[in-house]
């Protein structure tokens, strides 16, 4: 079994608080990935209160995005209906995580992977060189064996160096970058 992990595409990093023109140029390509996936779908969501300022992630980026509940922390619409579209007997999922990587993503991958051995995970979404490269090393470091891979033309960086120095970084952690 393949799944695709969808890494924070929601519509403060893509439109709105910290949106950038590299995320929204993404989003039909991780669109059309999600539509033609034959897999489970894993959609995580950035998630903060209300308090984030206070945080110290809002310490070194006083901007506040993704606040549970609000308009700016939902994914993307088109997304979400692709997966729901698929002509498959795999459902989607939402984990919400409350900083860059998720312990819970890996936990279920493992879960997974107790149940039915995975043949590969794919990566796509944002920011490929905070969340993404985050989850992918914390994936490689969860499940050593399981083929990691990172899909480089569905994910978007804070900068195109940036983006490009985190798929230099997760080709040394031995994922595979597509």
């Amino acid at each position: 079994m393949n799944v695709l992990v969808v890494i924070d595409m929601q519509h403060d990093f893509v439109d709105g608080a910290l949106g950038s023109p590299q995320a929204q140029a993404i989003v039909d390509n991780v669109r059309q990935k999600i539509a033609s996936f034959d897999g489970p779908i894993i959609f995580t969501r950035d998630t903060h209160t209300t308090n984030y300022l206070e945080s110290q992630e809002g310490q070194h980026l006083p901007v506040p995005h993704c606040v549970k509940d609000t308009a700016g922390w939902q994914i993307m619409d088109s997304l979400v209906e692709a997966a729901e579209e698929r002509n498959t007997i795999y459902p989607h999922m939402i984990i919400d995580k409350p900083n860059f990587g998720s312990f819970e993503l890996v936990t279920r991958l493992q879960g997974m992977h107790t149940a039915e051995p995975l043949e590969s995970i794919t990566l796509v979404g944002l920011c490929t060189d905070i969340c993404v490269v985050s989850n992918a090393i914390l994936l490689k470091t969860g499940l050593p064996e399981v083929p990691i891979h990172v899909d480089s033309k569905c994910c978007a960086g804070v900068t195109p160096e940036s983006h490009e120095a985190a798929l230099a970084t997760m080709k040394m952690c031995q994922c595979v970058i597509d």
